[in-house]
């Protein structure tokens, strides 16, 4: 083949018409294009995200006028609930009693009872015995940001029973959805 007969050839199959993959008839005339759908499935379940802050609470100690009092008041934790549903949070002791180690020659109560520390959500009260069953402090529902929840406790002390000694009481904080 000349070159100017290779050049024409290749020009006029350069000018033919191109066609996408399809489903065609051999006329080439009729054509038709396959399309589908494609269901894109998630389950998004509850979310709930709890935060103690501080993790720790030093109670105040006592002194006279708390023992004559009966009990002394100390700001307890601040929680921060975020969640995607409505929520419940509540608070229980961990154990029944405190544990207590003792200090001095007397030893210290170990059968001090959970209920000695009250609980409230705000300072004024009402203020509640803690127990081993969760009680609820607050309730919220879905939002964006976080929902703060304060604690405050009222440690009862007898003249009579509570001996010198280390006393520690794990308190425990639930967050659920109802």
């Amino acid at each position: 083949m000349t070159r100017p007969l290779a050049a024409i050839v290749m020009c006029l199959a350069l000018a033919m018409p191109l066609h996408a993959q399809s489903n065609c008839t051999d006329s080439g005339v009729t054509c038709s294009t396959a399309s589908g759908t494609l269901l894109i499935n998630i389950t998004i379940g509850r979310a709930l995200f709890l935060t103690v802050t501080p993790p720790t609470t030093a109670l105040t100690a006592p002194t006279a006028a708390h023992y004559d009092a009966g009990f002394a008041e100390t700001t307890g934790p601040t929680t921060a609930i975020r969640s995607n549903a409505p929520w419940v949070l509540a608070v229980s002791a961990a154990s029944a009693v405190w544990s207590a180690t003792d200090t001095q020659t007397q030893p210290a109560r170990t059968n001090k009872p959970a209920e000695d520390l009250l609980w409230a959500a705000s300072p004024a009260g009402p203020f509640v015995a803690l127990t081993i069953s969760p009680a609820a402090i607050a309730s919220g529902n879905a939002s964006s940001g976080a929902t703060a929840a304060s604690l405050f406790y009222r440690t009862l002390y007898s003249w009579a029973l509570d001996t010198p000694g280390e006393y520690s009481l794990q308190v425990v904080f639930t967050v659920s959805s109802p």
